[in-house]
């Protein structure tokens, strides 16, 4: 039984562009260009997905890598705005608590 490391390797994006690119025009199965590099074929596989869709020739709503990386940026910000305006709510009650006290 073999175990799985807990990091994951990373591919540069030349890397992924260039398997891709081998995938499609090799005439062999993703399965087999995935071996010949040494990468898995689920990872190949949604790397050609990927590049299919940044190409306009994926299923309709599906996010480009674009589109992907702008929700990723929207949805830290929103975490981060969120925890924000907890802060001002605490501080906010805090700051009503010492006057009801004081007056």
């Amino acid at each position: 039984m073999s175990k799985k490391s807990n990091t994951s390797k990373r591919y540069t994006a030349e890397f992924k562009r260039d398997a891709v690119a081998l995938a499609l025009s090799s005439g062999k199965t993703v399965t087999e260009v995935a071996r010949d590099l040494g990468v898995s074929p689920e990872g190949l596989r949604g790397w050609v997905k990927q590049a299919k869709v940044d190409r306009g020739e994926g299923p309709a709503g599906a996010l480009t890598s674009a589109e992907r990386e702008e929700l990723a940026q929207l949805r830290r910000k929103v975490r981060e705005l969120e925890k924000t305006v907890d802060i001002l709510g605490k501080v906010s009650m805090t700051a009503l608590r010492a006057v009801t006290v004081a007056g």
